[in-house]
């Protein structure tokens, strides 16, 4: 659905998380250790509709970054990378860092630093 329209496409890292965390809804809320800890639900459909964003994104860091979800109730975007490193993605992009460590930080509530 969303490599449809030709602006992103799914790579192996994508497929390979997908796999595994697809369909993952974690509701977790209170103090984080930078952020407070928000929800985020791993169903790239979410992102319907921000392809171009993904696109955009994508140029700036020079990665093919494909959506994997959101955080905070839709607030923010997630993607991944064709090196597996997982974005927050909004009008400026931020990493969470490769998925191991991404998933650390979600669950923590650890600020991803801003890219640019």
């Amino acid at each position: 659905m969303l490599e449809a329209t030709g602006l992103v496409r799914m790579h192996e890292a994508a497929e390979l998380f997908l796999s595994e965390f697809g369909g993952l809804d974690v509701w977790i809320s209170g103090p984080g250790i930078d952020v407070t800890q928000t929800r985020f639900h791993f169903a790239p459909e979410l992102a319907v509709g921000e392809e171009d964003r993904f696109a955009d994104w994508s140029a700036t860091v020079r990665r093919d970054i494909f959506p994997i979800g959101e955080l905070d109730g839709g607030r923010f975007f997630l993607g991944i990378d064709e090196t597996s490193e997982i974005y927050l993605i909004e009008t400026w992009v931020a990493t969470f860092g490769p998925a191991q460590e991404a998933l650390e930080r979600l669950i923590l509530g650890i600020a991803p630093p801003r890219i640019g």
